[in-house]
């Protein structure tokens, strides 16, 4: 039998932060990676016998990232394609050529 989802965890507030997680020295940058991010990065696994193995991320072909000002209007895939769908019904048929 499955375990019934529970939709009012998404809906409360977020849990304190840790004491551990300080960030009153106000020395973080916001975006400071998100260039890079973008670009891709690697992630290095240190493995218990010593071994390191690499891992690479990068965006897949036809992936979008949406700015956090978008994604409060748009949150789904669903809903950035439907918008995009009616933009696309303005767009005329036969285009200029620049």
């Amino acid at each position: 039998m499955k375990k019934a989802i529970n939709n009012s965890a998404s809906k409360r507030e977020p849990a304190e932060m840790p004491p551990e997680y300080d960030f009153t020295d106000k020395k973080g940058v916001r975006g400071k990676y998100y260039q890079a991010y973008r670009r891709g990065h690697a992630v290095k696994i240190r493995h218990e016998n010593g071994t390191v193995s690499v891992q690479y991320f990068t965006l897949e072909e036809g992936s979008v990232m949406l700015e956090s000002d978008v994604r409060e209007y748009f949150p789904t895939s669903e809903s950035v394609n439907q918008a995009l769908r009616s933009l696309i019904t303005l767009i005329p048929k036969t285009r200029r050529r620049k």
